[in-house]
């Protein structure tokens, strides 16, 4: 069965044209005023982030976080909260694509999957600095205008909204008969 192009529409509209996934650990250097004891604790916070599409194939991302780092020191007598901000620029490969895009306007959204999260969190060891590993995961979509085709249905049958019959809501008495007036009485208060 072979179909004419009457029996085809195309239709323009916005669709997701590029999806991408990325996992990344990185690790930092973090300086501390004193030489660290022992680590107490480690948490990453006030993370941000942006993205914009780089190439035909590559989502970036550019974003910052803060680590903060609880230790000890002085041969575990005293404690310090050292905080340092980071930035990172991670580029997400496109793994699905569509080369059917109309322009080159488009709409990138990119999630975060996994926070940025220490890993460990450990003393370097020449005793000055310490080392902190993090992980983040990210998805990302592009969105651009694209053309698609549609198979229109030949035995379609063409309806008129103000047509009366399509409209018709009127209440048979048989229908009348089932209502309940009474209902309202046994929710009184």
């Amino acid at each position: 069965m072979t179909f004419l192009d009457n029996d085809y529409r195309e239709i323009i509209t916005k669709a997701v044209i590029g999806k991408g996934k990325k996992f990344t650990k990185d690790t930092h250097l973090v300086s501390s005023s004193h030489r660290p004891s022992s680590i107490l604790g480690c948490w990453v916070i006030n993370h941000l982030y942006n993205a914009k599409k780089k190439s035909e194939d590559t989502v970036e991302i550019n974003g910052s976080y803060e680590i903060n780092i609880w230790y000890s020191y002085n041969d575990n007598t005293k404690t310090e909260v050292v905080t340092e901000r980071v930035t990172y620029r991670d580029l997400v490969p496109l793994s699905v694509k569509d080369d059917q895009c109309l322009n080159d306007d488009f709409d990138v959204y990119a999630r975060v999957i996994q926070q940025p999260n220490c890993l460990e969190c450990k003393i370097e060891q020449k005793g000055q600095k310490i080392v902190v590993e993090i992980e983040r995961e990210f998805v990302v979509q592009v969105i651009g205008e694209t053309k698609i085709r549609v198979k229109v249905d030949p035995r379609w049958e063409k309806f008129d909204d103000d047509d009366d019959e399509l409209w018709d809501f009127e209440v048979s008495d048989d229908e009348l008969d089932d209502v309940k007036a009474d209902f309202l009485d046994h929710h009184k208060d």
